[in-house]
């Protein structure tokens, strides 16, 4: 109970800062920083959709091991894919693990009904939080885009959804 407050207040919040950026005419923040597998992601803004706590899925037989299953995102039925188990880096998690976790649904614009589970959320960012970018890495996959490094030196990548969404391996979920 205590992480879905929490997770409507991030919410609120979230939105609370959009609202103000916009009528006060501020850069508004391009990305939403997340954190999978204990590497550090942006989303664009633009290809996300709305955040969800961890709910449950219906295992789906004979399907890849980052393809969870099936979650009823408030009456939509969506495929949940492990974004780490997806990039490789990651592992399953016991359902304590799971709880703690969120996941974030693709924008309705992108018309794909999947919703990536996340480990953590990091908030907004803009461009002004990083102080430098790079190309993505060589031999990186087609959905990466460009490195950005904060001033602590945190790295991190910059994934395109869309993208993503269109790719033969996220497509074929079959094992």
């Amino acid at each position: 109970m205590a992480n879905r407050e929490a997770l409507r207040d991030l919410q609120s919040r979230l939105a609370g800062r959009l609202q103000a950026a916009r009528s006060e005419s501020v850069t508004v923040a391009a990305w939403l920083a997340v954190q999978a597998g204990g590497r550090d992601y942006l989303l664009p803004l633009s290809q996300a959709g709305e955040i969800f706590p961890w709910t449950g899925v219906q295992p789906v037989p004979y399907t890849q091991n980052w393809f969870l299953g099936i979650a009823n995102l408030r009456g939509t039925l969506a495929g949940v894919v492990d974004l780490a188990l997806l990039l490789n880096h990651g592992r399953s998690r016991s359902e304590q693990e799971l709880s703690e976790t969120s996941l974030l649904a693709f924008n309705t614009a992108l018309e794909v009904n999947a919703a990536l589970l996340v480990d953590q959320l990091q908030g907004l960012r803009g461009a002004d939080a990083f102080v430098q970018s790079e190309p993505a890495p060589a031999r990186s996959p087609s959905f990466f885009g460009s490195v950005h490094i904060d001033s602590t030196g945190r790295r991190w990548q910059e994934l395109q959804l869309q993208r993503l969404s269109q790719t033969a391996k996220f497509l074929s979920i079959r094992a």
